[in-house]
């Protein structure tokens, strides 16, 4: 078993609102990543504010946290940029707020040329699995993805 490795954000932080992963967006989620034989974790802490329900985190937030830790998963095994081109989202259990810090993980399930098949999962702070996602992502050449999207190639998520 390997040890988990920090992933660098090498967006620039000045230009970069992302909602999901920026560190400067006031409103984002500022998540951060790790990766572990070829699997992505994040872990994110539930506020109020991202409630639905009372105590319970909104569906949609939970589906941009997968759909976040998926578009990372890009990154570090396909080697470029993409964007969503489906996402289906089973919410299992609710996500209480109170239960505190939840894990979200995706996994490469299947990459072809021009698309990838990411699975992944949301854990509640009990570590009960609560919201799965297959989410399939269009992905560019990374030429074009350095273009347009200032995609700074794999290299660049490993080392500052």
């Amino acid at each position: 078993m390997s040890e988990r490795i920090k992933i660098r954000n090498p967006f620039d932080a000045d230009k970069n609102q992302c909602f999901g992963c920026s560190s400067t967006n006031p409103a984002g989620l500022k998540l951060t990543f790790e990766e572990e034989d070829g699997k992505l974790f994040a872990s994110w802490e539930p506020l109020p504010h991202f409630q639905g329900y009372i105590n319970v985190l909104h569906g949609g937030i939970i589906a941009t946290l997968l759909d976040e830790v998926g578009a990372w998963c890009i990154y570090v095994t396909a080697g470029t940029s993409g964007v969503t081109s489906s996402l289906t989202v089973r919410y299992l259990k609710p996500v209480y707020i109170s239960k505190g810090t939840v894990r979200i993980e995706a996994e490469l399930i299947l990459l072809k040329e021009k698309s990838g098949l990411y699975k992944c999962r949301l854990y509640d702070g009990d570590g009960k699995q609560c919201a799965e996602a297959d989410i399939e992502y269009f992905l560019y050449p990374e030429k074009i993805a350095r273009q347009r999207f200032h995609f700074p190639g794999r290299e660049a998520f490993y080392h500052g």
